[in-house]
């Protein structure tokens, strides 16, 4: 079973993000779970959501001990980092966050400029689809294809292929990123 936490403020798309793996899971046969939690705060305060999916039945959505975390922040780095498995990624949004020198060994740390890359790509809103796209490649259980097909699926299923060109721009940019 894969465990993917996504964090960071409201407004920053991590709920979205975490549907979009886990819908990308269903499309392509997997069982998926996404349990989202974010503070009263519509824009600024906390979010963060755990998304499973096997094979298998997944018996508890909740978090336990992650695969790996997208932190579009400091706060959720904080938060966070402690509990990623041994051998875990932790994929950052470098933008936001400085990563201490004391950071733990045991774990991969990718950090992306999404925002950076969002602005050069013309759509500051698809900072949340570029680091998906990180998180799947890092996943390894979906093809750059099967993820970009699973994402347009369900953007279809809620009115908003108009943005299905930019959205699978922002995920194969994700999915093609590697660090210096």
């Amino acid at each position: 079973m894969k465990e993917i936490v996504f964090a960071g403020f409201g407004g920053q798309g991590v709920l979205t993000a975490g549907l979009l793996l886990s819908q990308m899971a269903l499309y392509k046969g997997y069982k998926a779970t996404w349990m989202p939690q974010y503070g009263s705060a519509m824009r600024g305060g906390t979010a963060n959501c755990t998304v499973k999916f096997d094979q298998g039945r997944i018996y508890n959505p909740s978090m336990e001990q992650p695969d790996i975390v997208l932190a579009m922040n400091l706060p959720a780095f904080n938060k966070f980092i402690g509990t990623i498995r041994p051998g875990g990624t932790i994929v950052v949004n470098s933008d936001m966050v400085e990563i201490p020198q004391d950071v733990r060994e045991d774990i991969t740390v990718i950090e992306v400029p999404c925002l950076k890359m969002a602005k050069e790509l013309g759509n500051i809103q698809s900072a949340n689809i570029i680091m998906a796209g990180v998180i799947v490649r890092e996943s390894g259980y979906f093809s750059e294809q099967e993820a970009i097909d699973g994402m347009n699926d369900m953007f279809r299923k809620k009115g908003k292929e108009k943005f299905e060109q930019i959205n699978t721009q922002a995920l194969k940019l994700g999915f093609s990123y590697t660090q210096n």
